[in-house]
């Protein structure tokens, strides 16, 4: 049976005896009843996992003691969704969660013509990622950035292969197979209406190529967890 598994993002910073958080304490203690001698699993978000036995089940401040200490070497093939965030907030957090669990690198909420205006809440969406993360028992935590422009996100040259998958029809649309054995893809997913043709036009002069995610026109939270899926299975080939 697999150990519990928790998150604390200065795991790094812990010397071999340390306190957990409250919130982290509360739950081992009160919530799963975990008692002295028993063992439990925590990560940082950043590749270091630590195996660790309760030496005081204080349901505040539990203390752990480490008993094995391993570096994760992080993926070689990274997913980058950039994806417009949409009116209906609880769709979009179902995107997070599953894409979180898929695997997905990085998601980079962009700002298009047509995103409907919102208050993007990072720690609250944060934290879904981190959930996602332990319960799909990762080691690494989706990085999520707060909202650009949709200019800033199409001038990026970090990745070696951009995608752009819109509703318009357009004879040159590829399948998701065109990535090859390129190590870094960033896909581009439009809000609820689509890209403008102008955003279409300005992201094709920036050398993203068209693709295709299948024949149904999808919700943006469906066409970026689809998204997710089709490129962690194929960059896993």
């Amino acid at each position: 049976m697999s150990l519990p598994f928790f998150f604390q993002s200065d795991l790094h910073l812990q010397p071999d005896v340390f306190i957990l958080n409250e919130d982290t304490s509360k739950h081992i203690i009160q919530v799963l009843r975990m008692k002295n001698g028993e063992m439990l699993q925590l990560t940082d978000g950043a590749g270091l996992t630590i195996i660790a036995e309760i030496i005081d089940d204080h349901k505040k401040k539990c203390t752990v003691r480490k008993t094995n200490v391993q570096n994760i070497p992080p993926v070689l093939k990274k997913i980058s969704v950039a994806i417009s965030p949409i009116k209906n907030t609880s769709r979009f957090e179902w995107f997070l969660e599953k894409a979180t669990e898929i695997g997905v690198t990085e998601i980079i909420p962009v700002i298009c013509s047509r995103t409907e205006k919102q208050h993007f809440r990072h720690d609250r969406m944060n934290n879904i990622l981190i959930s996602a993360m332990l319960q799909s028992r990762q080691s690494y935590l989706p990085k999520l950035h707060e909202p650009i422009a949709f200019s800033s996100v199409i001038s990026s040259h970090e990745f070696q292969l951009k995608l752009i998958a819109h509703c318009n029809e357009d004879a040159g649309k590829q399948t998701l197979n065109i990535i090859g054995n390129n190590s870094s893809v960033l896909i581009l997913i439009g809000p609820e209406g689509d890209f403008t043709n102008e955003e279409v036009a300005l992201a094709n002069s920036n050398n993203f190529l068209p693709v295709s995610l299948g024949t149904n026109r999808l919700r943006t939270e469906t066409a970026g967890v689809v998204a997710t899926a089709l490129l962690a299975h194929l960059m896993q080939q």
